[in-house]
């Protein structure tokens, strides 16, 4: 069950720039910092479905995001969390953060302003011990030196057994940097988006 917020009535010149605004923030967001953004686009419903196709949601407590941006991901894990589910959004940009947390006013979401190296200190904070799952979507060979291979070594730490870490990218470099911390990695590709991206789903075993 998910809950939800009633919207409130806009003029269409209003629903026209509600539309448009998290393509906008999403353009300042990647102008401000290319590094941690890594596209000037928001990912494709065909990347979201694929992506998240694999996640056992009945089965999840805690869903983690790295890097949501202006939540492109965030209404389709939403519609699919449970209604006692928790859902994460860890993003570095305040103006990102500020944006989530007026536009999804959902009990179960927290936009919180952080690293994701500090994922496991983010949860606990929550009240949880583990994550069920972790999606990012960060630009790994971008990162400033050692914060890739942090992360991805903090992910590992974070998430329960059986769980899984959900990485999409445009470069196969990524695997280099989860390899070292999960055994079994499952990869694909979707073609519908721009640019076309690497999907790989790293397990908890």
């Amino acid at each position: 069950m998910t809950a939800t917020v009633k919207a409130e009535r806009r003029s269409p010149l209003q629903a026209l720039a509600h539309k448009s605004r998290p393509m906008t923030m999403f353009f300042k967001g990647f102008v401000k910092n290319p590094v941690m953004v890594g596209s000037i686009i928001p990912s494709s419903d065909k990347l979201i479905d694929k992506m998240l196709g694999p996640v056992d949601w009945a089965a999840t407590k805690l869903f983690v995001e790295y890097g949501p941006g202006v939540g492109t991901f965030s209404r389709a894990i939403l519609d699919k969390l449970p209604a006692d589910g928790t859902y994460v959004a860890i993003d570095t940009n305040p103006d990102f953060i500020d944006y989530l947390r007026a536009e999804f006013r959902d009990p179960r979401f927290h936009a919180v302003k952080g690293s994701a190296a500090d994922v496991r200190r983010i949860i606990a904070d929550l009240g949880h011990d583990h994550a069920d799952y972790i999606l990012s979507g960060l630009p790994f060979s971008t990162l400033p030196p050692g914060v890739g291979p942090a992360i991805a070594s903090e992910t590992r730490a974070a998430l329960r057994p059986g769980g899984a870490f959900l990485v999409y990218q445009f470069s196969p470099k990524v695997r280099d940097f989860i390899a070292p911390h999960f055994e079994r990695i499952d990869h694909g590709f979707e073609v519908w988006n721009v640019p076309p991206a690497q999907l790989y789903w790293a397990w908890a075993d």
